[in-house]
């Protein structure tokens, strides 16, 4: 939707929504040239990451709501996504204006490796690309593997249908990802750095590449930045949208130049990884967090969140809801206060029925466990998985074995085809969903499809496999009375299933 913010000197800025040329040429008249805000177009005024209030230095504009009177923006935290729509992405000096590589400078010219490691393992941050491992943990590990050549990389590869968290980060503040890779080349001793994005993102690809050879020319990178005697340098390598290069190992073999298809793990790549170096892979969000963590320490880091699953996450909130977007919010906080404050409860006054989260290979969560805190032990006892940051919220008009059989098309269309759980085993748990959704479900159906998902995940060589049953077990744990009205009556409630619907 067409956005505007405006702010007059000494005032608080205003955000516009739903602007045509009319309504534009008014702000501009009235709030632009006249110094008048034009309240029947403004949503909120203030700052999205620290709500500021009449009292502070800048002035409010009369009769216009605060950002910390609106859930959306109170109930979020910005650190990842701190400067969207701030800073101009293709201009370095508006990110160096925003304390932009001074956590970089820190980290070269005042910290030892060993103190960037502690750092971040003292923050508690961890992966935020699915699997939540401690990042600096990794680092360390990587660190302390001998070699002259080492590699640190970028995941940019999202695939998640619907999901856009790192899209916009790569897009918005492509100098965040820079700085933090930055930072974790020097810890892990790195001189070269790949960032591996999705050809499906060409924006994101040529604001990165501009913020390379920015960065470059003001000595960010290249040889002897900021004369500490490191060098540092990064390339972007395009990906080909193949959803299973979002796995370490087969994102690996696709910058060698190979098919990316995942290999046996141990040894992990921290110890060979790309070309057989030790490696360190993490992905945009993951690396948008480290540069606060140095600058700010990570006991300020650590405010934020669980003791277990510290900081922030962002999510790609879509769905039934009526506030729709990207949002940021504090580890810890409940489903329920996202759905119903930050996302404005359901569209149109209908009832939740459920939440999908972590992307095809995540799992939905019913309205039970609602109270359930975002973090990464919390969510994987219900089944699901934070995963890179998808959350699908489902009303009562969504039946529950459609949307398993809507994730398996997508995760079994994916398999690389390397391992025959993967390949051959997601193939026919969709072939079963099929049968049951088009009127041909068999009592023992349910059963065949909770034995063969738990043996996919037992025996699948990498995460997709390991993790595609997802939907199928947490739908039949938490609405198994679906699947049996589908075998037993061949009646879907939601009359979503066509063929087993009456006209």
């Amino acid at each position: 939707e067409p956005m505007m913010t405006v702010q007059r000197k000494g005032h608080l800025p205003v955000k516009y929504v739903l602007l045509d040329e009319k309504k534009t040429r008014r702000i501009v008249q009235e709030h632009i040239l006249e110094g008048n805000a034009v309240k029947d177009y403004a949503l909120v005024q203030g700052y999205e990451n620290q709500p500021i209030t009449g009292g502070d230095s800048l002035e409010p504009e009369p009769d216009i709501p605060m950002t910390s009177d609106i859930p959306y923006f109170r109930d979020q935290q910005l650190i990842a996504l701190q400067n969207k729509g701030l800073i101009n992405p293709e201009d370095i000096e508006d990110y160096i204006s925003r304390d932009g590589y001074f956590a970089a400078a820190k980290a070269l010219l005042k910290m030892s490796p060993e103190d960037i490691i502690k750092e971040v393992k003292n923050s508690g941050l961890r992966g935020r690309g699915g699997a939540g491992f401690p990042t600096g943990l990794k680092w360390e590990l990587c660190a302390k593997v001998s070699s002259p050549i080492k590699y640190i990389l970028c995941n940019g590869d999202e695939g998640d249908p619907g999901a856009y968290m790192d899209r916009s980060i790569m897009e918005g503040d492509p100098h965040v990802v820079l700085e933090g890779m930055l930072i974790g080349a020097r810890a892990i001793g790195a001189n070269q750095g790949y960032i591996y994005v999705r050809a499906e993102y060409p924006l994101a690809v040529k604001m990165l590449q501009k913020a390379i050879e920015q960065a470059r020319e003001y000595g960010l990178l290249g040889k002897n930045i900021l004369n500490s005697g490191f060098d540092f340098d990064i390339e972007i390598y395009r990906g080909a949208g193949a959803f299973v290069c979002g796995e370490e190992t087969a994102l690996m073999r696709s910058i060698e130049g190979k098919r990316g298809m995942p290999i046996p793990r141990p040894p992990f790549p921290v110890v060979k990884g790309l070309w057989e170096k030790p490696t360190v892979l993490n992905n945009v969000e993951t690396y948008a967090n480290i540069p606060k963590i140095i600058l700010k320490g990570s006991s300020w880091y650590r405010q934020f969140g669980t003791e277990q699953s510290a900081g922030t996450k962002v999510f790609a909130l879509t769905g039934a809801v009526n506030n729709v977007g990207l949002i940021e919010v504090p580890m810890g906080i409940p489903l329920k206060q996202v759905i119903e404050d930050i996302g404005g409860g359901m569209k149109r006054g209908r009832t939740f029925k459920a939440v999908q989260l972590g992307g095809p290979s995540g799992g939905c969560v019913p309205a039970e466990l609602l109270e359930t805190p975002v973090t990464y032990e919390d969510i994987v006892k219900t089944g699901a998985i934070v995963g890179s940051g998808g959350m699908v919220v489902m009303d009562d008009l969504s039946c529950m074995v459609n949307v398993a059989r809507f994730f398996l098309e997508f995760t079994a269309e994916e398999s690389c085809g390397k391992c025959p759980p993967c390949r051959i085993g997601t193939r026919v748990l969709l072939d079963k969903l099929i049968d049951i959704t088009e009127g041909r479900g068999r009592e023992g159906d349910i059963e065949l499809l909770e034995d063969l998902a738990r043996e996919i995940i037992k025996t699948s060589l990498c995460g997709l496999g390991q993790t595609a049953p997802n939907p199928v077990l947490t739908t039949i744990r938490y609405f198994r009375h679906e699947y049996e009205e589908h075998i037993k009556d061949k009646y879907c409630r939601s009359g979503v299933c066509r063929d087993l619907c009456t006209f």
